[in-house]
Formats: C-alpha cells, sequence, structure tokens
C-alpha cells in the first residue's frame, strides 16, 4: 500500500512530499502497537529475522528496573493514533528541556534533496554523523557538538511514529547523559540547531560529517 502525500507550500517556498508506505498492515487504533515493535534501550540494530528486540548487555543493564523503559515503533502516523501537536518535540536552536513523549519519523523528497530523508514532526530535517557508529550503535557528538547537533530523543516508554520507515530499522541507545536516542539503521539521528524553518537543509554535508538521514540510516545526498 504505497501513498504520496503533498503538503502545503511552506515557509521559502519548499515543498515536501511523503514517500513509500506509511503502514504495512490495516489496524485498528486499539492494536497499532501490533504493527510494529517494542525496542529496549540499546536495541539499536535492525534484527535480521525477528522483530523481538534483543537487549544487548549495556541495554540490559540501563533499563534494569524501569519497567517502562521500552520503547513502542508503531507503523503508522501519530494523526492515525489520534494523536495532534508535536509530542513536545523543538524546533531549531531551541533547547530541548524535557524528551518529547512521541516522535515521528517521516520520509519525504523535496525540491532540495530528492533523496527520501527523514523528518520529525516539526518537518526538520533529521541527520546522521560520519564519526558515530552503527555495529555497535553509538554516538560521538557529545558537548558542544549536542548542542550544535541536538540529539533526537525520546521519554522511556514513549511511542515512536512512522511514515515510510520500516520498523525493522528504529533503535534507541542510551546516551552518556542518561538521555535516550532514537536510531535509524544503527545510526543515532539529530536535528540540527540551524535549520530554523521546515524544509531547511543547512546541515547537509557540513564538515564533509553530517548529511541528511535516509529511512535505513543511509546517507540521502542525491
Amino acid at each position: 500500500m504505497t501513498s504520496l502525500f503533498t503538503r502545503p507550500p511552506l515557509p521559502g517556498g519548499a515543498v515536501r512530499r511523503a514517500v513509500v508506505a506509511s503502514v504495512l498492515a490495516l489496524c485498528g487504533a486499539a492494536s497499532l502497537t501490533a504493527c510494529g515493535k517494542t525496542i529496549s534501550i540499546g536495541d539499536s540494530s535492525p534484527p535480521a529475522t525477528s522483530s523481538a528486540a534483543a537487549a544487548s548487555p549495556s541495554a540490559t543493564q540501563s533499563t534494569s528496573g524501569a519497567g517502562n523503559s521500552a520503547l513502542q515503533v508503531v507503523d503508522s502516523t501519530a494523526q492515525d493514533a489520534g494523536l495532534s501537536g508535536n509530542g513536545g518535540t523543538v524546533v531549531g536552536a531551541a533547547v530541548q528541556e524535557a524528551p518529547p513523549k512521541w516522535v515521528q519519523l517521516s520520509a519525504v523528497t523535496s525540491a532540495d534533496l530528492s533523496a527520501a530523508h527523514l523528518i520529525n514532526i516539526n518537518q526538520a530535517a533529521l541527520y546522521r554523523f560520519d564519526d558515530d557508529t552503527a555495529a555497535p550503535s553509538q554516538s560521538n557528538c557529545t558537548g558542544a557538538c549536542a548542542a550544535k547537533w541536538p540529539p533526537v530523543t525520546i521519554q522511556e516508554g514513549g511511542n515512536v511514529y512512522l511514515a515510510g520507515v520500516n520498523p525493522q530499522q528504529v533503535g534507541a541507545i542510551r546516551r552518556p547523559d542518561g538521555q535516550v536516542q532514537i536510531t535509524v539503521g544503527g545510526r543515532p539521528v539529530y536535528r540540527f540547531s540551524g535549520d530554523s524553518r521546515p524544509g531547511d537543509l543547512n546541515g547537509q554535508g557540513v564538515d564533509g560529517k553530517w548529511f541528511a538521514v535516509g529511512p535505513t540510516g543511509e546517507k540521502a545526498t542525491r
């Protein structure tokens, strides 16, 4: 089931179009989580044969005693789940005071980048960092780097909603400061503080290491 969405004109005249199917199966609102998977923090590599999360030793340690630490990855949009607003996410250089209750990852194309790349519910472009690793998944952007490139974080026990992203590609790691960061294809995902409007891609190619992230964690460069 493939859908194509054309968004209204955005500031600066940019227009984004969502690509790829956001739902692999039709599910009622009461059973949306059955269309995705449950992940433990530290479960950042797409499983080869099963959607069941297998916590690594570091994940087991980080979630010990925290019954609500697992995240739900839902193969449907927040709107389909009856949610409105932005889950508590922020835009541009704004500091994320508290992790969002939920995050949506949407695969889109744009006039500036024809390759499918990810945005959040605020239509902010999301990025990956070449100095990070995917196997094992690890962020090497902390301190001043993380202020410039804010990690895409989420509350423990929160939901990750998807449009055009395979749930098997989505994971989460615990950062050194204790926050939970979303990964795609094992790659930690970030915003860019220099993007202030929907449609901005000012972080693309910065330092030759930062690139828009695609639906499987790849660099989106075309």
